[in-house]
């Protein structure tokens, strides 16, 4: 499904830029894209979708391109891949990370992607509705990290600090011929 959420910055372009750069270096988008992917599991837990879920997907990889800044906007692209049940791998997110300048202190900072829900077959049983409820909890925990990460770039620090030797971004593998 497809999934997009956005937030203003009180923060310049060149600085958001900047930071969002230092957050892939450092590590901390690792960190927060596993922290929201299990912040999702957690909810559905919660609600009682998938009881104990012993076979619901854990987040295994999270992969960034390089930063790349065009003229009036910046573009990450990333991938997050979970671990199924049965230990094959899937793509659970497809997306963009866009920064837009908006005004001289401000930076627009959204997300558009594809989303597929941490789900084992227990998701073919729930509903459309539920599961775009799920993507879009996962895309907004996401998202608000990574604005805080920019806004406030010594707490993300302090958080790419303890996994940022042992978990450093890789780039997305190639795409899969069809």
């Amino acid at each position: 499904m497809f999934v997009g959420d956005g937030l203003l910055l009180d923060v310049s372009f060149g600085a958001a830029r900047a930071r969002l750069a230092n957050l892939i270096r450092g590590g901390s988008l690792v960190i927060v894209s596993k922290d929201a992917y299990d912040d999702g599991i957690t909810s559905l837990i919660r609600v009682g979708l998938l009881g104990s879920a012993p076979d619901v997907s854990r987040l295994a990889e999270a992969h960034f391109r390089d930063l790349v800044a065009h003229d009036g906007f910046a573009v990450l692209s990333l991938r997050w891949e979970a671990a199924g049940p049965g230990g094959g791998r899937f793509p659970a997110l497809d997306a963009d990370i866009t920064l837009t300048p908006a005004g001289e202190q401000a930076t627009l900072l959204t997300l558009a992607g594809a989303y597929r829900p941490p789900l084992s077959p227990v998701g073919a049983a729930l509903g459309r509705a539920i599961l775009h409820c799920v993507a879009e909890l996962t895309i907004r925990i996401f998202i608000n990290h990574v604005a805080d990460g920019i806004a406030h770039p010594v707490r993300a620090a302090d958080l790419g600090r303890g996994n940022a030797g042992t978990n450093p971004p890789s780039p997305l593998p190639a795409p899969e011929a069809p």
